[in-house]
């Protein structure tokens, strides 16, 4: 048997992912294999309830990605049962939208990812004067001064001679792939400690929108937040004014030290940008629509469907489609009506839970059999890649003028041709990319929310399908969100005015699938063939690929013990065996 290293959690944040890695003699893998450990089914507790309450226990599967779900559900509702909300309720929609993706992308970057690329402890050999030099040479942010490094660097120091490292243990410190030097350690160390506290303007949008977060209030229909600029207690000036103001700070901390950190940090890992591919195929479902969520014309990010890299041919996917959009179970602990290798549309899936094994403890998973709880969804039979990177592409290939602008400008200044979008650093590149792109978006939907309450247009709610004597006897709805981890899809059946089937695909489940009845591998599966890896019993280069998806494990696999207690764990560490 070749050598299989395990990753169990492989994940920093939201649930557990395990992966199992083959390799060959000279330490690169070959085979590899992605299961979710966990599930709760969520689908499965909401059927026989109201509709119109579905966003409210959707949206707790995930505790990071706090609208997504929601948004999703209540597009499903309304997508069944016709209705169109009010301009200003989509501008509010959409202004939350671009908040999560600039939020979530910026915590992933600095929180999730960066420290598979960021010797934390080397930081504190740096030299603060020449940090101060690099940051001064590459942005005009204020934090930027020898003193002020000097100060990140005794923190640093202080809690590796503490011989606790807090938020930075479990990590592969001094692991011989890290190529960064001392001050640019340094650098990201302090923004990493800079973004934990920029986290409280992001998320004042969410807050002053949904009264609260994480997890804020939505309705079928529009969004819950009246317009009043006279009143104390809806959107009014004031609170625009907070909305203003933390959309400029968003927008400072991508221009002035996201970006310029991408750009200082990936020189170093160019190797990277032909390393972690994987599948080649790629989806979305569309995002940031105009007030009807049916025109896909309309979107800022199309619905597109790419294979086998061609950037030249883009196919619209409908999701209604029957034949092309199923999902299948030969390897995932579920079983169907029709068997072990029906594809099932969503609309007609089936969550019946069938754990067949391993019984802990084990060893290894037993791969020629079931061994995730996800299920392994395909587009026309064809495993996809769902993410920032599927958005980029499509935008890019579809003519989206700034996207190409900052992709061409990242591409120049790495040195790097256009197939280096297909790696691990071109999907971390390209969550930098469309961040810059959605916070300016951002701007412009608050602008013209600003315009449209100016004009007398305060309506952010819909009401002529509210109650259930309305609604047809059966109806089915499609609700999309472009996630920040990429194609997120609520498929919902109504009968009688209650839910009959709910079936929820999320991101991580197209990449995290396991292999099919066909037996081709999922997104992180693939992109992991061919890596090599420096130290096995440290595999750091696997951790670089599969974050730069950033998983999101709870929302894929949905987690309660065996008394059906909640478990809400977070993995932290990094549980290493080598066989």
């Amino acid at each position: 048997m070749a050598e299989r290293i395990v990753i169990d959690p492989i994940t920093r944040i939201e649930g557990h992912l395990r992966i199992e890695a083959e390799l060959d003699a000279a330490n690169t893998i070959t085979k590899s294999y992605s299961s979710g450990t966990m599930v709760r089914g969520i689908e499965v507790i909401l059927k026989g309830r109201d509709p119109r309450e579905a966003w409210a226990f959707a949206q707790r599967a995930c505790g990071v990605c706090t609208t997504v779900h929601s948004f999703a559900s209540i597009r499903s509702v309304e997508d069944a049962l016709k209705i169109q909300i009010p301009k200003a309720a989509n501008l509010i929609r959409n202004l939350m939208i671009t908040q999560q993706y600039v939020h979530d992308h910026v915590m992933h970057f600095y929180h999730l990812h960066a420290l598979d690329w960021v010797d934390v402890v080397s930081a504190i050999k740096a030299d603060p004067a020449e940090t101060s030099r690099i940051q001064q040479s590459i942005s005009p942010w204020a934090n930027s001064s020898p003193a002020y490094f000097e100060d990140v660097r005794k923190k640093v120091l202080g809690i590796v001679e503490s011989g606790q490292l807090s938020i930075f243990a479990n990590a592969y410190w001094g692991h011989p792939a890290y190529n960064l030097p001392p001050e640019i350690n340094l650098l990201a160390v302090a923004h990493y400690l800079e973004a934990l506290d920029a986290q409280r303007t992001f998320t004042k949008i969410h807050t002053i929108f949904g009264g609260k977060n994480p997890h804020p209030n939505f309705v079928v229909g529009g969004v819950p937040m009246p317009i009043d600029l006279n009143s104390g207690t809806a959107l009014n000036a004031e609170r625009l004014s907070i909305i203003k103001d933390s959309i400029d700070r968003m927008l400072a901390f991508v221009d002035q030290v996201y970006l310029p950190d991408l750009l200082a940090i990936a020189p170093y890992y160019l190797e990277y940008a032909g390393i972690g591919e994987g599948l080649g195929n790629f989806l979305t479902w569309g995002e940031l629509p105009g007030t009807d969520n049916s025109d896909v014309s309309k979107y800022v990010v199309p619905r597109a469907v790419i294979t086998g890299r061609d950037l030249g041919s883009i196919q619209e996917p409908d999701p209604r489609d029957f034949k092309n959009m199923q999902e299948f179970i030969a390897h995932s602990w579920y079983e169907y009506a029709e068997g072990e290798k029906a594809g099932l549309h969503p609309w007609k899936g089936e969550t019946k839970f069938n754990f067949t094994g391993p019984n802990p403890p084990y060893e290894y998973l037993n791969v020629d059999q079931k061994y995730s709880w996800l299920k392994a969804p395909r587009w026309a039979g064809k495993p996809m890649e769902v993410g920032p990177l599927a958005r980029v592409l499509a935008m890019y290939a579809s003519g989206h003028k700034q996207t190409q602008e900052l992709t061409d400008m990242v591409l120049k200044a790495l040195g790097a041709p256009i197939t280096a979008v297909f790696s691990t650093l071109g999907r971390t590149a390209a969550r930098a990319i469309e961040t810059k792109v959605f916070a300016d978006h951002m701007l412009q939907t608050f602008n013209e929310l600003v315009d449209t309450i100016k004009s007398g247009d305060t309506r952010t709610f819909n009401d002529t399908m509210w109650e259930p004597t309305k609604w047809p006897a059966h109806a089915e709805g499609f609700g999309f969100m472009e996630a920040p981890r990429g194609a997120l899809g609520h498929w919902i059946v109504i009968d009688n005015g209650k839910i009959a089937n709910y079936q929820m695909v999320v991101p991580t489940t197209w990449n995290g699938s396991p292999r099919d009845h066909l037996d081709q591998a999922g997104a992180y599966e693939a992109s992991l063939i061919g890596t090599p890896l420096a130290k096995p019993e440290w595999p750091l280069e696997i951790l670089r690929t599969i974050h730069s998806f950033d998983p999101c494990m709870a929302c894929a696999i949905h987690m309660v013990d065996a008394n059906g207690n909640d478990l809400g764990e977070t993995g932290i560490g990094l549980n290493v065996c080598v066989s």
